[in-house]
């Protein structure tokens, strides 16, 4: 597999950020709507939208409108994109 580098960096941007981490934990149960985890994120609107946006654009969460509502769940292509390139980045070849 031969890896963009950008998009590679992007992906594990995502990860890499605690309040991230948290809203993956929260989506692993299935989709949460934006409002739930303010709740449960206890963060602000803002500060919310700065994270989604990065966790959608890695391609690890996708979301979706209903009425004035945003609905986020985890994209199981992006997470087995991810796990490709997690592999790739870490597979040792010795030279020859």
């Amino acid at each position: 597999m031969k890896l963009d580098a950008k998009k590679t960096a992007v992906i594990f941007k995502a990860f890499c950020d605690e309040n991230r981490i948290r809203i993956l934990q929260l989506l692993q149960s299935g989709e949460k709507c934006a409002c739930m985890l303010l709740e449960e994120m206890n963060i602000t609107q803002p500060t919310l939208s700065h994270h989604m946006k990065i966790l959608c654009d890695s391609g690890i969460v996708t979301w979706r409108k209903e009425g004035k509502w945003t609905h986020y769940s985890i994209s199981p292509e992006g997470v087995k994109y991810a796990e490709q390139c997690f592999i790739a980045l870490t597979n040792v070849t010795e030279e020859k």
